[in-house]
């Protein structure tokens, strides 16, 4: 999903059992908060104008959705709404009806004509930050007693899944403008929690929500969530024993030295692939790297397997598409195109195209492990003297986003986590046009082969098409997949329900629990 904050590596599975027989506590009322310590910052509540991992983490448990995602299920099922289908074999007109008696924390009702207006907020705001890109695809929304329409502009049969992420995330109109973000640090949801007190990039404590009505069946029991700048400061918490549960937040290092034998700790690894890629500024022809040889020179300058192996100690895995493994439709297409690190092959590819060296870049990246790995990336593309490397570091989250997209950078380093399960999550976002990179590349030909991905309900039917926009990015090479891992989540053995946090896109705060005596 998303723009996610740097500062850690994944490793490798290892689930590990606390000994005895204590059971989850009961009587969670007066029951101290779980709390999580993690690197991936909430940069705001408003869900119109900010698109990334752990802002979207929140939203899962304080908003609500017409649909939502059960763990390991593809496959969205309604939460506010009572049902939800497309009208037609076109896929172009998509329609819920809400349950009954839907509220929102204040108190106000939560109907049709506010999903209407959430959905048409984020049109209407296009907040560069926010999740707009995810709708290009939506005409209009019609609201007509506790009937949603969507009608879209062609056949999308992942829509279900986009309504059911962050973005489709259902606001109070009473509290949210229409045509402006909100800039309270509060807000009312109806989803499974409420807010209980926020300060901004440090913490937030969420408390169950009683009035909450949907498809968790499960009252949760309340949880802090801490803020920390970097993979380091989270250790140095979960060292003191301030947290109760790590996540997006060890250094590679500390992952990958867990002891299978400390019965103290969890380590739980999900499924979804987190991706990292190098983007490229192509805005125009006189910036250095807009000229596609010289984008493809430095695709053959990075050695993958050295980041892997000397900056994140084998956590993660070299990534070569577009599409990381394990996500139907991956293909190999910059394995295939590109040779590895050959100095060589790059500056045969500069000379033909008339390219003067050391090409002159800056590379953004924020703090912590990123700055490690843009030193080494500064190595590897200076190789040969063919570029000369400027690195940048941003220590603000919110603010590297906006540098990004202001093209104040040659090439940055970009994280993604998978809105939904789907190979789309990965292309339409990233390389459509209007896509969240903002680096200016557009292709008539990606877009064309895009919407027939979406044409199909029964998605291996897309496979190949999915793999034909990951051959042309690759000639193109407006951005260069770098290393992709599965999201892992440390948890004492007192707590139960961490390995959830890990699944996919969704934080579900409301499996947490304590052992009885723990």
């Amino acid at each position: 999903m998303k723009f996610i904050r740097s500062g850690i590596a994944a490793g490798s599975f290892a689930l590990l059992f606390a000994s005895g027989c204590q059971l989850p506590s009961a009587d969670t009322a007066d029951e101290k908060p779980i709390t999580i310590g993690t690197s991936s910052v909430l940069a705001g509540l408003d869900p119109a104008g900010v698109y990334d991992a752990g802002s979207w983490a929140v939203f899962t448990n304080i908003y609500q959705n017409l649909l939502t995602f059960e763990p390991g299920s593809p496959t969205p099922t309604p939460d506010a709404a009572e049902s939800c289908a497309f009208t037609s074999a076109a896929l172009t007109t998509y329609r819920c009806e809400l349950r009954d008696g839907l509220t929102f924390s204040n108190g106000n009702p939560l109907t049709a004509k506010a999903v209407k207006h959430s959905f048409e907020r984020i049109l209407r705001i296009r907040d560069p930050l926010g999740p707009g890109p995810l709708f290009t695809n939506l005409l209009s929304v019609d609201a007509r007693g506790s009937l949603v329409t969507f009608r879209l502009a062609a056949a999308d049969a992942t829509w279900p899944s986009k309504i059911a992420t962050g973005a489709g995330a259902i606001v109070d109109p009473a509290e949210f403008p229409a045509d402006r973000l909100r800039e309270e640090k509060s807000a009312s949801g109806s989803g499974p929690y409420v807010i209980a007190s926020y300060t901004a990039g440090k913490s937030i404590t969420l408390k169950p929500n009683a009035g909450y009505d949907g498809a968790v069946t499960k009252r949760g029991v309340a949880v802090e969530v801490h803020y920390f700048e970097t993979a380091q400061n989270v250790e140095e918490a979960w060292n003191a024993r301030t947290v109760d549960i790590a996540y997006a937040g060890l250094p590679a290092a500390t992952l990958a030295g867990i002891d299978p034998s400390d019965a103290d700790v969890r380590l739980s690894t999900g499924d979804s692939a987190e991706a990292h890629y190098l983007v490229l500024n192509v805005r125009s022809p006189r910036k250095p790297l807009g000229h596609a040889e010289t984008r493809r020179a430095l695709a053959s300058l990075i050695d993958r397997g050295h980041l892997a192996s000397e900056v994140f100690e084998h956590t993660v895995t070299p990534l070569y598409s577009l599409v990381p493994q394990g996500v139907v439709g991956h293909s190999t297409a910059f394995f295939d195109r590109y040779p590895e690190a050959d100095t060589a092959h790059a500056a045969q590819r500069l000379r033909s195209a008339g390219v003067a060296t050391p090409v002159r870049i800056r590379l953004g990246h924020q703090a912590g492990v990123a700055a490690v790995e843009a030193r080494v990336l500064k190595e590897q593309l200076e190789k040969g003297g063919l570029f000369q490397v400027e690195p940048a570091e941003e220590r603000d989250f919110t603010t590297y986003q906006k540098r990004c997209l202001k093209g104040e950078f040659d090439v940055h380093l970009y994280q993604w986590i998978p809105d939904f399960p789907d190979a789309d999550t990965f292309v339409q976002p990233l390389v459509g046009t209007g896509n969240v990179l903002g680096n200016g590349y557009t292709s008539t030909e990606v877009d064309h082969a895009i919407r027939d991905t979406q044409r199909f309900t029964d998605r291996s039917r897309a496979i190949q098409r999915f793999r034909a926009v990951q051959d042309t990015v690759a000639k193109d090479a407006p951005l260069i997949p770098v290393w992709h891992r599965q999201r892992q989540v440390v948890t004492r053995s007192s707590i139960l329900g961490g390995h959830l946090l890990a699944e996919d896109a969704i934080w579900r705060l409301w499996e947490l629990r304590r052992l009885q005596g723990l």
